[in-house]
C-alpha cells in the first residue's frame, strides 16, 4: 500500500508523474483551457492569454534563477530582443512568420551567451547589476536604430497566419499561445529531469562541489543563459503579437521585477511554482483594483493616476511577504495542503 510520495526505483525519478490522480486532473485542466474561449468573456480571455505568454517568459527565468541560482534583473532585455527579432523579421526582412518566430528565440539565445560570459566570474548582486545594464544597453541600441528598429515609434505588426491558421481573432491567438505554453512547460520539465538540469541544480546548491564532481561550470552556466534567453525571447514575440506593436515603452523595467516576483512567490526552482506565481502576480493588480473600487474614495483616484507605481508596491509587498512568512512560495503551501488532504487523519 502506498504511503507518501517516496521513490522506490531510479526509473521513478525519470517520469513526470506516477500519480493517476495528477494525470487525470492535468487532462481535465487541459480540456478546460482548450474550451476556455467558448466559455469565457473576451475580457477574462485576454487575462488568460496574458498569463500564458507571461508563463513562457517566467519559465526562462526559472531555468536561470530557479535551477541555476543566477540572479537576473535584466530579463526584459531578452524580452525586447525576442519581440524586435520577430517584428523586424516579418516587417523589414520579409520572413515567413514561422521563421521569424524561430528567430525570436535564436537572437536572444545568442545574446544570452554573450551576457553569460561575465557570469563565469560574477555572482549575486554583481551579476544582477550586469544583467540590468544589459537591458539598458538593448533599450538604448533599439532607440538609436533609426528606421530599422522604429526608434521611439516602434514597429506595428499584425497577428500572422501561422502554419495555415489565421491568428487575427482573439480565440485562435489564445489557442496558439496555449499550445506554445504547454510545449514550453513540457520542455522545461524534461530539461529539469535531464542530466543538464541536475547539473544546473548542483551548481546552484554549491558550485565548488559541482566542479569537484566534474561538472563543467563554463559549459552549463552558458547553456542556462542560452535556454533562458530563448524562452524569454519567445515570450517577447508572443507579447508583441498580442499588443500588435513592438516598442521600447512596452517593455519597462517593471517587467523584470514582475518576473522575479513570480519566481519568488511561486517557489524557486519549480515549474509548478512558476505556474502558481504567474497566475497570482498577473491577477494581483486586477484583484487589488477591484477591491479599491468597492471601497472607493481617494484610494480609487490614486489607483487610476498611479497604476504603474501601485503595481511596483504590490510586487514588492508580495516578495517581502512570502520571503518573510513562507520562502517556499505558493508551491510549498500547495504541497502542505495536498499532504494534509492525502495523509489525513494520519498527518499529525
Amino acid at each position: 500500500m502506498r504511503s507518501g510520495y517516496f521513490k522506490q526505483r531510479y526509473s521513478d525519478l525519470l517520469v513526470l508523474t506516477d500519480s493517476p490522480a495528477v494525470k487525470v486532473w492535468t487532462l481535465l485542466l487541459l480540456v478546460a483551457l482548450a474550451a476556455a474561449p467558448m466559455l469565457l468573456s473576451s475580457f477574462v480571455l485576454s487575462y488568460v492569454t496574458i498569463i500564458l505568454f507571461t508563463l513562457v517568459g517566467v519559465l526562462g527565468l526559472t531555468v536561470l534563477t530557479g535551477f541555476t541560482g543566477l540572479i537576473s534583473l535584466g530579463h526584459v532585455g531578452f524580452l525586447m530582443l525576442g519581440a524586435y527579432a520577430y517584428a523586424i523579421g516579418v516587417t523589414r526582412l520579409g520572413l515567413p512568420p514561422e521563421l521569424a518566430l524561430v528567430m525570436s528565440a535564436v537572437v536572444p539565445a545568442v545574446f544570452g551567451l554573450l551576457v553569460g560570459i561575465p557570469s563565469l566570474r560574477l555572482h549575486g548582486l554583481y551579476l544582477a547589476i550586469t544583467t540590468l545594464a544589459f537591458s539598458y544597453i538593448v533599450s538604448a541600441s533599439i532607440l538609436a536604430g533609426g528606421k530599422f528598429t522604429g526608434a521611439g515609434r516602434g514597429i506595428l505588426i499584425e497577428r500572422p497566419t501561422m502554419l495555415g491558421v489565421d491568428l487575427s481573432s482573439d480565440q485562435k491567438f489564445y489557442w496558439f499561445c496555449l499550445v506554445v505554453c504547454v510545449l514550453c512547460v513540457l520542455v522545461t520539465l524534461n530539461f529539469r529531469r535531464s542530466y543538464i538540469g541536475r547539473a544546473l541544480v548542483a551548481i546552484r546548491d554549491n558550485d565548488i562541489a559541482a566542479r569537484t564532481m566534474g561538472i563543467n561550470l563554463v559549459r552549463f552556466k552558458l547553456l542556462a543563459f542560452l535556454v533562458s534567453a530563448a524562452l524569454t525571447g519567445l515570450a517577447g514575440a508572443l507579447m508583441g503579437m498580442y499588443l500588435s506593436i513592438v516598442s521600447v515603452e512596452s517593455f519597462p523595467f517593471l517587467l523584470s521585477i514582475e518576473a522575479l516576483a513570480i519566481v519568488i512567490v511561486g517557489g524557486l526552482g519549480s515549474v509548478l511554482g512558476a505556474v502558481f506565481g504567474t497566475i497570482f502576480i498577473v491577477l494581483l493588480p486586477e484583484v487589488f483594483s477591484s477591491l479599491v473600487s468597492v471601497v472607493g474614495g481617494r484610494l480609487q483616484d490614486v489607483m487610476t493616476t498611479s497604476a504603474h507605481e501601485i503595481k511596483s508596491v504590490l510586487y514588492g509587498l508580495a516578495i517581502i511577504g512570502f520571503l518573510r512568512f513562507d520562502p517556499r512560495g505558493l508551491r510549498g503551501i500547495w504541497h502542505d495542503v495536498r499532504h494534509a488532504w492525502v495523509l489525513w487523519p494520519l498527518r499529525y
